[in-house]
């Protein structure tokens, strides 16, 4: 059973190599894995789905922050190992969009604006680690390296 989704065929394309050696490593030749697509393709599968976890566990076990934007606000996430803080920006104003370019060069520009709300909060993983931050980019998290969660939190002092 999948721990979390089979990548797509971009990503497996793009990780092809990682693959190769993932396959080596099982004792598993190009030509093997020919025939076993052929063959036993319910076995091809569980090995594309056993790598798939394995990318995932390990990119969200380096994920240190996930950013997600909608038109009037935007949630920042600092994954700790057992902890996860939010900041939470939300505008009022209905002339700024956070999904455009625009947005987040006025939020830049107009921290302290009226129009602004900041929210922090924190809370222990309800669920394994990794599994939660999964849940985050499937619901249209982004990983980033943290530089407007640092901004933000400047701004609030947290």
């Amino acid at each position: 059973m999948m721990k979390y989704r089979q990548l797509t065929k971009e990503q497996f394309e793009e990780l092809h190599e990682e693959f190769a050696r993932f396959l080596a490593s099982q004792k598993i030749d190009v030509k093997e894995w020919d025939t076993i697509k052929i063959e036993k393709p319910e076995v091809a599968e569980e090995e594309l789905n056993i790598f798939s976890d394995v990318v995932w566990d390990d990119v969200l076990t380096k994920t240190e922050f996930i950013e997600h934007y909608s038109q009037t606000s935007i949630n920042l996430f600092k994954c700790q190992s057992t902890l996860i803080e939010r900041i939470m920006v939300k505008t009022t104003n209905s002339s700024i969009n956070f999904l455009k370019k625009e947005g987040i060069e006025w939020l830049s520009k107009n921290a302290g604006d009226t129009s602004l709300e900041y929210f922090y909060a924190h809370k222990n993983y309800t669920k394994e680690r990794n599994e939660e931050l999964f849940d985050l980019v499937e619901k249209g998290g982004i990983m980033t390296k943290g530089h407007l969660y640092k901004s933000i939190a400047q701004i609030i002092k947290k």
